[in-house]
């Protein structure tokens, strides 16, 4: 049972940092933090900022996890962690946000420049204002105030701010886990504020498999005059496109914890080929990105991909590579009575009035990580749903009752 006075006292304090997260954001805002798969330079400029930032703002126990990456000018993605000691030493309330962005994208579709970012009708608008800062600046706010107001928590309050989330925790949360997977603990309360609805209404338990592939395919090129010469590698392609579009019957079974209920199985990037309209291409690449309920293993769907690829092969007289970019088999759920579920739903019904549902989703999280390790973990955020879009942005007011929920689980 939380002591009702000391979480209104938290609450009206986090109600007087908003101009100090406003100014956090709009200053992270200005450091792309962009994976070189992106075309950046990783996220060290912006993890310096969040280091003095943190310092400045007396946080005291920090310790920074870096891992090697020779593909930036530094040498290194960071991670940091931030540990506020509370009376119980052996249990910690973990939030982890993760730095990283993604580029922004069409500039013509922006307002302005995307890493110069505004407040404007209660909302900051700027690349990465939602994801993820928002919570990583509401995160740091409801751990301040304990800083501000002299409280010890019952327990540790602890802050982790992981790279490479958007191109897959390799040199993230995956470093940490990998390296030292003594900063956590089976009986922490660990939250990753990277997942929500518009109501703050879902609690994430449950992941899809992701499986990302990259298809090659490899015909003959010859002037488009005289296509006999040649075998078209962009028209057996997009003839696999299509037949791939039956995996959605193959793996057709649904399960309602999930939004959407069944699997994925969608074409999206496709690289340039031929730079001119009238060559036949000799050269084609695509990829497809995969969200596969848990129980169908990974495998099993890609046979069912190889058969397709055989046959577009055979028909076409091409050859076709596939190159898995990411795949990862989902891990058991997180138990719905899980001290974290329990945690979240109490502290969402304390500051939304709202009952909160667990749910499973097909996007990925960092919580998978976790699951993978055996560690019980929840996403959870209230969020416009705004990420990869442009004109991200985020609600101020959202920022603020947030850090109140993390402020109630660092009380609970």
């Amino acid at each position: 049972m939380i002591d009702s006075d000391l979480f209104h006292s938290i609450c009206k304090k986090i109600d007087t940092y908003t101009d100090e997260m406003v100014a956090l954001q709009i200053g992270l805002t200005a450091i792309p933090a962009l994976a070189p798969e992106s075309g950046g330079d990783g996220e060290k400029k912006k993890a310096d900022y969040l280091l003095h930032y943190l310092q400045e703002s007396g946080f005291k126990e920090i310790t920074s996890y870096p891992a090697p990456d020779s593909r930036t000018s530094s040498g290194i993605r960071p991670n940091l962690v931030t540990v506020i000691p509370g009376r119980a030493k052996d249990r910690t309330v973990w939030i982890i946000t993760h730095i990283d962005v993604v580029p922004p994208g069409e500039p013509s579709l922006w307002r302005g420049n995307p890493y110069e970012a505004y407040l404007e009708n209660g909302k900051i608008f700027g690349r990465g204002t939602e994801d993820n800062q928002q919570d990583l600046v509401a995160s740091i706010f409801a751990a301040k105030v304990f800083i501000d107001e002299g409280i010890t928590p019952e327990c540790n309050i602890g802050l982790a701010f992981v790279a490479d989330e958007e191109t897959g925790s390799l040199k993230g949360l995956g470093h940490l886990l990998e390296n030292d997977k003594n900063i956590f603990k089976k009986s922490d309360i660990i939250v990753v504020p990277d997942f929500g609805n518009d109501e703050g209404s879902a609690i994430e338990i449950a992941e899809k498999s992701i499986l990302w592939l990259r298809f090659k395919t490899r015909g003959k090129q010859c002037h488009a005059s005289v296509p006999a010469l040649g075998k078209n590698a962009f028209a057996a392609a997009s003839h696999l496109v299509v037949e791939l579009n039956d995996l959605y019957r193959r793996f057709g079974d649904t399960d309602s914890l999930y939004d959407p209920p069944g699997s994925t199985f969608e074409p999206t990037k496709k690289e340039a080929n031929v730079p001119n309209i009238n060559t036949i291409p000799g050269e084609d690449v695509f990829y497809l990105d995969c969200r596969i309920l848990p129980h169908y293993p990974l495998a099993e769907v890609m046979c069912a991909i190889e058969e397709m690829v055989k046959s577009i092969e055979h028909q076409w007289g091409v050859t076709i590579e596939i190159s898995p970019v990411q795949q990862v088999q989902a891990p058991a759920p997180t138990p719905e009575d899980a001290p974290v579920v329990k945690a979240l739903l109490e502290a969402v019904k304390r500051v939304r009035g709202i009952t909160a549902v667990p749910v499973g989703i097909g996007g990925g999280t960092v919580a998978a990580l976790f699951r993978k390790n055996n560690f019980p973990v929840a996403a959870w955020s209230k969020v416009n749903r705004m990420a990869h879009q442009p004109n991200e942005y985020c609600l101020l007011e959202d920022m603020v009752a947030n850090a109140k929920v993390f402020a109630h689980l660092f009380i609970s």
